[in-house]
């Protein structure tokens, strides 16, 4: 017995036809827009590449450019299928095609899947990306004069201002590290020649940061100098004073902002599936309802669509069978290419 049976009039079968072609154009506009987001996706990385030390994946968006592209190929030749189905000059040409397409589109949905669960499972590796990126990129912040790390200030300085960020993990990173070069210190000053003398490696560190850190929604003057000193600071605690700074870590507020840009595609590509379930659904309503016509020469005749010709159960076994025939059939042409003993 059929799976989920329907009876159909010509009436039905034209709305059902009309329907679907709306809905597979649908979803062509649905993969017109992964494939502007994987290219959206793929610019924001190479935007920020530094800060990732050039070792970022563009795994995922290049597979969302790839299902964008095939996603509008398979629904526009679906939408093809649904506008000639009720031509009957027409809708022979298509039906040999139906089943090797509904076999695709069962393939492509895999894909799919596979593809969302990429966008949810991919922002773990770039959270370990950007730490060791953003940990460099602090590093090198003062090297403006050598060659394949001049922007890295600039990159590091409009990231931080961008994001409302500062540091990797937040703003004392940057007393951790050298980030004004030799050339800008004034090494006959006692002071700067005292705290670099003072520091086992020779490195100028300070309680500073840069004045990308400043949050320019403070009323007071920005802070950034001296920031763990109260005596340096009229009124001033930093233990209980909200710092004009910003304290949250870049690394924090570029995975938040990636991992929003992959959850919301990775929304979209589940509702794709689904979208896409609905049209298989249809254009296999649509054909068996064609195929089964009371009288094929009366287009008005009344016929009977399904999901699957048999139950679920039955189509399970005999597609189980039809495997285990296959794999017997390989076994035997192995045996028989294999050269007889002697």
């Amino acid at each position: 017995m059929a799976f989920l049976p329907v009876k159909f009039d010509l009436p039905k079968r034209v709305k059902l036809a009309q329907g679907l072609w709306l809905l597979y154009w649908v979803s062509v506009m649905v993969g017109i827009l992964i494939f502007c987001l994987g290219i959206f996706f793929k610019i924001e990385l190479r935007k920020r590449s530094e800060m990732m030390d050039n070792n970022e994946s563009h795994f995922v968006p290049n597979l969302l450019i790839l299902m964008g592209m095939v996603a509008c190929g398979v629904n526009a030749f679906g939408g093809k299928v649904c506008h000639d189905s009720l031509d009957p000059t027409k809708f022979p040409k298509w039906k040999p095609m139906v089943k090797p397409y509904l076999l695709f589109c069962c393939g492509f949905n895999v894909m799919l899947l596979v593809t969302a669960l990429l966008c949810f499972l991919m922002q773990f590796a770039l959270y370990l990306t950007l730490a060791e990126g953003l940990k460099n990129g602090i590093k090198f912040y003062k090297d403006t004069d050598t060659p394949g790390r001049c922007f890295m200030k600039r990159t590091l300085d409009m990231t931080q201002i961008e994001f409302r960020c500062c540091g990797n993990n937040n703003y004392r990173d940057w007393f951790e590290v050298q980030w004004i070069s030799n050339r800008y210190l004034d090494m006959s000053n006692d002071e700067v020649k005292d705290r670099v003398l003072s520091n086992v490696d020779g490195k100028y560190l300070m309680d500073s940061v840069p004045f990308s850190c400043c949050n320019p929604g403070s009323p007071r003057p920005c802070i950034q100098h001296h920031l763990t000193n109260n005596s340096a600071h009229y009124d001033y605690d930093h233990r209980i004073e909200e710092l004009n700074i910003w304290t949250r870590g870049c690394r924090e507020a570029l995975v938040s902002y990636y991992g929003g840009i992959m959850n919301s595609i990775g929304a979209l590509i589940i509702i794709t599936i689904f979208l896409e379930a609905a049209d298989m659904a249809g254009l296999k309503y649509l054909t068996t309802s064609l195929e089964t016509l009371a009288d094929p020469e009366n287009p008005e005749s009344e016929s009977e669509g399904w999901l699957l010709e048999k139950g679920v159960k039955e189509t399970f076994a005999d597609l189980l069978a039809k495997l285990k025939t296959l794999g017997k059939a390989n076994q035997v042409e192995e045996g028989g290419d294999t050269p007889a003993e002697t």
